[in-house]
């Protein structure tokens, strides 16, 4: 059977391609992605309307789409994140229908179940042979694992591979078979290697986020959980990275092993596995050219599906096997309610992405911010858009304190004894009004634009445009 189609277009046109479908991307070449924004304008060339756009994560790269949204060949998007000027154009009302968010759990749990009907699935892969095995560990594209891309093609009608290094058949060690796969595009460049993965993910160097940093890793160590078999996720942001690299200077004074690490995956979590600090990286996506080349070489370094993940349900997932987690937050409010989709002015700039997921899933959930950005407080009454409830958040770290959950009595009492500086959610509120004052309330337009939904598929919040 030959799968190997000339073109995007083409492979749209056989793959049965018509107005009002559903057709999915996946994130993992993040700011470099090009498949997405070639195969809108294929469609716009098509005349092709009403699409529902699915993508795992949309970034600043994917600004050419907005003119998708202008001449309604895009009249939906759904996805677990948003950023740059594509949030912009949502939350300034361009979308002519709400945009829906997603966890990146909620995500493949409602692919698998039959609540997100895949029409055409388009996979960005850096490596394929003509038959659709691919991969994303090799090529000059490489981004790594290609887990948050597995379920859509798993389950799509339709499967496109759309590569830049096409290969021999079989290709060693890939990712997707191509018994889920029915054409293969060859492209000049389905990305920017520099805007896929970083050849340095930075710690950060700024005291205020080394201070925290540090009260993160102090937490972790007297909170009870670091001990022989713990396991661990955080981010690629510069604190996350800095309390990652206190906790490895604990793990290896104490000679404690970790059973593993997950989540995006940077060199420093690579680091931390050949130290000996963990058995395994579980990895659905790779964040640095040092965490591609592991995955590639090391068998203790596994690729897993964004299922495998974190999607909710009774078969479990590897966020409920989480110790600790850290992550990040734009606002925290009074119940520990946590938002990572707005702005302080309401516009849409990222997503949960797994936040909400790990975070439930997690023994210890802990928020690490600066008290205020650009003297804004980080803690107000009631956050823009809750996309992490407050019922599954443990810690809040800043630099001027601590607040702990007032349900984890046990954590409190544990930090308290620690001589950490612990305090309540209003004390910290009172800092920071003090230092930066109150801001006004942010303007809210009566259009709902965007729907954002629980891990569970409730309905958690609803961000409206700012029109």
């Amino acid at each position: 059977m030959n799968k190997l189609i000339a073109s995007i277009k083409e492979a749209l046109r056989l793959a049965g391609i018509r107005d009002g479908m559903t057709l999915s991307f996946h994130h993992h070449l993040r700011n470099g992605d090009h498949v997405i924004n070639m195969t809108v304008a294929a469609l716009r060339e098509m005349g092709i309307k009403d699409i529902n756009l699915s993508a795992s994560s949309l970034f600043q790269v994917h600004a050419p789409i907005i003119d998708a949204f202008e001449d309604e060949t895009i009249t939906s998007v759904e996805s677990d994140y948003i950023g740059g000027d594509v949030g912009r154009a949502i939350s300034m009302g361009r979308l002519k229908k709400k945009a829906v968010f997603r966890s990146h759990g909620h995500r493949p749990a409602d692919i698998e179940n039959g609540k997100m009907h895949i029409d055409i699935a388009i996979i960005a892969a850096p490596s394929s042979d003509a038959s659709g095995n691919c991969t994303g560990k090799y090529g000059k594209s490489a981004c790594g694992s290609l887990g948050y891309a597995m379920p859509d093609a798993r389950c799509a009608d339709r499967v496109i591979v759309v590569t830049d290094h096409l290969v021999s058949y079989p290709l060693p060690d890939f990712s997707i078979p191509e018994t889920q796969v029915d054409y293969v595009v060859q492209v000049d460049s389905i990305g920017d290697p520099a805007g896929i993965v970083s050849s340095t993910t930075k710690i950060t160097r700024d005291p205020v986020g080394l201070r925290i940093a540090a009260y993160a890793a102090q937490s972790i160590l007297h909170s009870g959980l670091l001990k022989d078999g713990f396991s661990f996720q955080t981010g690629a942001g510069g604190a996350s990275l800095a309390a990652a690299m206190y906790l490895k200077d604990i793990m290896l004074k104490q000679n404690i092993h970790g059973s593993f690490c997950m989540g995006g995956i940077t060199g420093y979590l690579v680091d931390m596995l050949n130290a000996g600090c963990f058995e395994q990286l579980m990895d659905v996506q790779c964040f640095d050219l040092k965490a591609v080349e592991s995955i590639r070489t090391n068998p203790r370094h596994r690729e897993v599906s964004a299922t495998h993940y974190a999607a909710p349900g009774p078969r479990g997932c590897i966020a409920d096997h989480l110790d600790a987690v850290i992550l990040g937050a734009t606002e925290v409010d009074l119940n520990f309610n946590v938002n990572v989709h707005t702005d302080s002015q309401g516009v849409i700039m990222g997503g949960s992405g797994g936040h909400s997921d790990v975070a439930a899933g997690a023994k210890l959930a802990i928020i690490v911010a600066p008290l205020t950005r650009a003297r804004l407080p980080l803690i107000v009454n009631r956050v823009n858009c809750i996309s992490t409830p407050g019922s599954t958040v443990d810690l809040l770290v800043t630099q001027y304190g601590l607040a702990v959950n007032p349900s984890k009595t046990e954590l409190k009492e544990r930090l308290k004894a620690a001589r950490l500086p612990v305090c309540s959610l209003e004390e910290l509120k009172a800092k920071a009004e003090e230092m930066s004052g109150i801001p006004a309330p942010i303007f809210k337009g009566e259009k709902v634009v965007a729907d954002v939904l629980y891990r569970d598929g409730g309905l958690m919040d609803q961000i409206h445009g700012v029109f």
